[in-house]
């Protein structure tokens, strides 16, 4: 599967599980680590789990296995480490403080549906 495919199977898994302020940032031309990073928020420690279990779901359901899923234990914070996608699940206050987008501000922010 395509990095784009990725992507979109990424950003529709979250979408089916109500994550609040999706974000997908192309870091291709930034970083050899990854193609996009996706970032979602969730409305509580059991919807940021179930945020990031739908992600690897339906990877997997794809024939795509996570390279790793970190955080899962304390559920403010998961990251889903899909290959040519990262996905960063956060509680909104846990978001704010770490602020990633910072940190890519000048990568093209591609918005919810990662389409410019």
């Amino acid at each position: 599967m395509q990095a784009e495919q990725l992507k979109d199977l990424v950003v529709n898994a979250l979408e089916d599980v109500k994550a609040q302020d999706i974000s997908v940032i192309d870091v291709r031309d930034r970083t050899s680590v990854t193609d996009f990073m996706v970032l979602a928020s969730g409305t509580s420690n059991r919807h940021v789990k179930s945020l990031a279990h739908s992600v690897v779901s339906d990877a997997r359901d794809e024939g795509i296995r996570a390279n790793s899923v970190e955080g899962d234990t304390v559920s403010d914070w998961i990251l889903v480490d899909l290959g040519d996608v990262i996905v960063h699940v956060m509680m909104p206050a846990t978001r704010e403080f770490y602020d990633l987008e910072r940190f890519w501000r000048d990568a093209p922010d591609l918005g919810v549906a990662g389409s410019e």
